[in-house]
């Protein structure tokens, strides 16, 4: 093929994400916007409840934890319903906030067990010298523990990124406006063309557009999230 036949088909391509709805960038956004206020939730829930199981002893510690983890058994469809209901009550459905919400939520779980664990592998006699230098619980975490986990909260962050990136049946369900579609509803929507034929060349364009941030976040952050997976997932 002439290199620059190819280069006008891939220019067409990309033309026609630009053009459909919102355009490539609108549509861009909103999977930004969504995936980045869930790996701040994650986190942030993730960590401090982390922490909590890992260094505070309180009454039915174990069998909460133990009820968080058995959450990962229950499959998303079966409450898929639930959710929505509960976000249309909170008049949060078609909304990028609520649809961050759900996936905070489904993210949870994991999150709190690699942090707790993380957690676990530190040894106490850290924490306790920092204590006695004048931290608190909190003051202690911020400054001594979190650089030391630092590769679980990696970890946690690439599991949040590519599960609210490549997210697609809770981003259908929830989100009725064109303008609220993150980048997989786009791609469903974009993908048809005359008389219902596939537009593979805008469709394999949105792929590529949708791929890339999740391999050069992988690429970047692959060391700490290899040191994660080792030190988080198995207690020390």
């Amino acid at each position: 093929m002439d290199v620059r036949v190819w280069v006008d088909a891939t220019r067409r391509n990309y033309r026609a994400l630009s053009q459909f709805g919102i355009g490539i960038l609108g549509y861009l956004w909103n999977s930004v916007f969504v995936t980045i206020l869930t790996i701040v939730g994650t986190i942030m829930l993730g960590t401090l409840a982390g922490y909590g199981f890992s260094r505070f002893r309180f009454p039915g510690k174990n069998v909460i934890f133990v009820m968080i983890l058995a959450t990962l058994m229950i499959p998303f469809q079966a409450i898929l319903v639930p959710l929505f209901l509960i976000l249309n009550r909170l008049s949060l459905t078609n909304s990028l906030i609520g649809l961050s919400l759900v996936y905070i939520i489904c993210q949870l779980p994991f999150g709190i067990f690699m942090m707790r664990n993380a957690f676990d592998s530190v040894p106490q006699e850290i924490e306790e010298a920092a204590l006695v230098d004048g931290c608190g619980p909190f003051g202690a975490m911020r400054r001594v523990m979190l650089p030391i986990v630092a590769p679980g909260i990696v970890t946690v962050v690439m599991f949040a990124f590519l599960a609210a990136w490549n997210e697609f049946l809770a981003a259908l369900i929830l989100l009725g406006s064109q303008e609220k579609f993150t980048l997989p509803i786009m791609l469903l929507s974009a993908q048809s063309g005359v008389y219902g034929t596939v537009n593979w060349g805008a469709l394999q364009a949105g792929v590529t557009i949708t791929m890339l941030p999740a391999a050069a976040l992988f690429l970047i952050l692959q060391r700490y999230y290899i040191a994660g997976l080792a030190s988080g997932a198995v207690k020390a």
